[in-house]
């Protein structure tokens, strides 16, 4: 949500502000600027929509020629999209770029009105620009000390990238919640929300934590804590490149990321097993450490939230250990009953997950030991958690999330192997059986994406004209409706929900109607007779019905117009496999309607602000 960049060194300023915008586009956005030092002063082009705009814009105005400067793309909160709303946004001798929200910002704007300011824009990020203005004349030609004192005023989470007319070789940088991180070239340097936007030029990079100032110029970076004290840090180096950051021939980074999921749970897994055994230890998870765990909240949002779901049905079923989900936003309002002697398991593709960075935070101080699941390196719920597992999917640009969630879910099967093993639920000898079939689950995928495109492509031909849908299913086939109903309305924008299939007769089975889609997943053998008979009842219904269900399962034709098939596994890993026609059926819908697959309207990858 938001990306900010900013460049300090010798190359043209303004074309590489842009390639490294194009590479946080997947984060969401409305709109895109960007403010470079020309001759001495800071000039600033920015434009409502998509970067083609902006660069159509610089065609005509003529681009701002430097070698320092700050960009960005704008995920409307405050302030409708437009020309005059998007970032940058100036104060007196001062341009800023902003991601996060400004909670007392009202309260500033109206300080700021009353000593004489006048706004352009309706957004928050223009009071910090007109705050660091006032600042600055209060404090001239002293940066850091107006930047100390601005962000002293501030509530709420920012990251923010500023540039001072007097300083023009400088950018200066602050963060508090919203992520930001320095990249350390070969005489350049560079500040961006994440490693994306500038892996072309470097893999090397500062994190930078919350209260920290930066200073950037063309000899090197200083970096202070809050008290204007300079911190000496670790410099942390990206495993993956800029080959991974690309379509790599395929037309869409989705398709391209659904393929590369057998490889991320290899890459996930196969470190964390040791004698065919689940091992750990180097996420600081032990038998002895988790065995007296008496129950456990898991906590995310939106695709994290249903491998929790996923995680719920397999720990429960496993280890006898009861588990709530709670969606993050959710969990901090509703005063949970959290104590010691519970866990609680924060999910996040980011790591820097607003919400669920909170409920985190509330977790601890209510004496709860902490897990975190996250996959971006140094992330804030990484530092934080008191246990972490690194989910190593690499890369994932389309902002629907595919190969995030297949590693999630692999990891919370290894966590709950490993404590039902612990808890005595399970042998030694039944974990390993798990956990050899947990590492089959590559391969079926990879055999569902070598045989099985074109139901999946045909369906969705299908699904194309549909207004409104249903997705059913039992037990962990439910939990897999969840997602494959947000995958579908996320990128194809049909409207759809997901419902266990037991409950259609309490309401929902009034919404059938003739050629209605029900998309039916069937894969648990202890449900099917139950699950096929909801399905014989909307397909009684004048329903059409798509069925996924395992391959060896013996179900009567008339229940079904579609069927998917996929391959048999253990029930309980069945989710891991069956999810990958769900997303190639939203995937295909989406093309079919003429979407943008990997940047569906008004979503952003990584949601910083509450």
């Amino acid at each position: 949500m938001c990306g900010i960049v900013g460049y300090c060194g010798y190359r043209d300023c303004s074309d590489v502000l842009v390639e490294a915008l194009t590479k946080l586009e997947y984060r969401g956005y409305d709109s895109a600027g960007i403010a470079v030092f020309e001759d001495g002063n800071i000039r600033v082009e920015k434009s409502q929509g998509r970067l083609d705009n902006l660069r159509n814009k610089m065609l005509s105005d003529g681009k701002p020629e430097g070698t320092t400067g700050i960009g960005h793309t704008r995920w409307a909160t405050h302030g409708k999209p437009s020309d005059v709303n998007s970032h940058p946004h100036s104060g007196e001798k001062v341009a800023i770029v902003h991601n996060g929200i400004i909670e007392n910002y009202k309260e500033l704007k109206d300080l700021l009105i009353e000593k004489g300011q006048k706004f352009l824009s309706d957004t928050d990020t223009e009071v910090v620009a007109k705050l660091l203005g006032f600042y600055y004349k209060k404090s001239p030609m002293n940066p850091l000390e107006t930047i100390k004192n601005t962000v002293a005023r501030l509530e709420g989470s920012y990251a923010l990238g500023i540039v001072f007319e007097d300083f023009p070789d400088m950018i200066y940088a602050a963060r508090k919640e919203s992520p930001l991180i320095v990249g350390v070239g070969k005489d350049e340097f560079f500040i961006a929300s994440d490693v994306t936007a500038i892996i072309n030029y470097t893999k090397d990079y500062y994190l930078i934590e919350h209260g920290e100032i930066v200073e950037i110029s063309k000899d090197g970076v200083n970096i202070y804590d809050e008290h204007g004290d300079k911190k000496v840090k670790t410099l942390l180096t990206a495993d993956w490149d800029a080959e991974a950051a690309k379509k790599g021939g395929y037309p869409h980074f989705m398709i391209k990321e659904i393929h590369e999921q057998p490889d991320s749970i290899n890459t996930t897994i196969r470190p964390r097993i040791s004698n065919g055994m689940p091992n750990l230890e180097e996420c600081q998870i032990t038998l002895d450490k988790i065995k007296d765990f008496k129950k456990i909240f898991i906590v995310a949002c939106g695709t994290a939230m249903h491998a929790g779901m996923v995680g719920k049905y397999v720990i429960e079923k496993l280890a006898r250990v009861p588990v709530v989900v709670d969606i993050a936003s959710e969990f901090r309002y509703r005063e949970p009953i959290v104590e010691e002697g519970d866990l609680v398991i924060i999910i996040s593709q980011s790591g820097e997950t607003a919400d669920s960075l909170a409920a985190l935070r509330l977790s601890k101080e209510l004496g709860a030991k902490t897990l975190g699941i996250v996959n971006a390196k140094g992330s804030s719920i990484a530092r934080e958690a008191d246990m972490l597992i690194y989910t190593h999917a690499g890369p994932e640009i389309a902002v629907a999330s595919t190969k995030a969630y297949i590693v999630q879910l692999s990891v919370m099967y290894l966590f709950a192997f490993e404590l039902a093993l612990a808890k005595g639920k399970i042998t030694e000898e039944e974990c390993c059986t798990l956990t050899q079939h947990l590492e089959l689950t590559p391969s079926i995928i990879h055999r569902i994406l070598s045989e099985n495109l074109s139901m999946p492509q045909f369906v969705a031909t299908k699904l194309a004209a549909a207004d409104s849908l249903l997705y059913i299913g039992r037990g962990l086939d439910y939990a897999l409706s969840m997602e494959g109903s947000l995958k579908l309305k996320e990128i194809s924008y049909i409207h759809s929900e997901a419902y266990a299939a037991g409950e259609l007769k309490h309401g929902t089975i009034s919404l059938i109607t003739d050629n209605m889609p029900v998309i039916a997943v069937a894969t648990q053998e202890k449900l099917l007779e139950k699950t096929i008979s909801n399905i014989k009842e909307v397909k009684a219904r004048g329903a059409m019905v798509i069925l996924v269900a395992r391959e060896d399962f013996k179900i009567d034709h008339e229940a079904y117009d579609y069927l998917i098939t996929v391959p048999k596994i253990d029930d309980v890993l069945m989710p891991i496999p069956a999810a990958v026609p769900l997303q190639l059926i939203a995937y295909y819908a989406a093309v079919q309607r003429g979407n943008d697959v990997d940047k569906p309207r008004n979503l952003a990858k990584s949601v910083t602000v509450e």
